[in-house]
């Protein structure tokens, strides 16, 4: 499940997480990933307390954007431990995305 939630601190987020963090990185005008929503819906069932996975708007926080090298939306970045451990880029089906993550999580 994708949670909408207000943190103080992407940092403090990454850091106080019990399992990965997903980030999915877009914008609210780009097509693709308006795709992504329902894709990532089910990867969060799929992966329920194993995978937290948040969106952050490339516009609205373009210095954490710029931080992990965000160029082409969407970019889903992995992180595990605190530490960007695998990127994925443009839309991927919620199946490929699911066996991907497998091995990772």
């Amino acid at each position: 499940m994708v949670v909408k939630k207000q943190f103080s601190s992407f940092k403090n987020l990454l850091a106080t997480s019990k399992v990965p963090v997903l980030v999915d990185f877009y914008a609210t005008w780009c097509g693709p990933c308006k795709m992504m929503s329902p894709i990532l819906e089910q990867v969060g069932t799929h992966f329920r307390d194993r995978l937290q996975i948040i969106k952050i708007d490339s516009d609205k926080y373009p210095e954490i954007s710029s931080q992990y090298g965000i160029q082409a939306l969407p970019t889903l970045v992995l992180f595990k431990n605190g530490n960007p451990v695998e990127r994925i880029e443009g839309v991927v089906q919620a199946s490929q995305l699911i066996q991907h993550l497998q091995d990772l999580i």
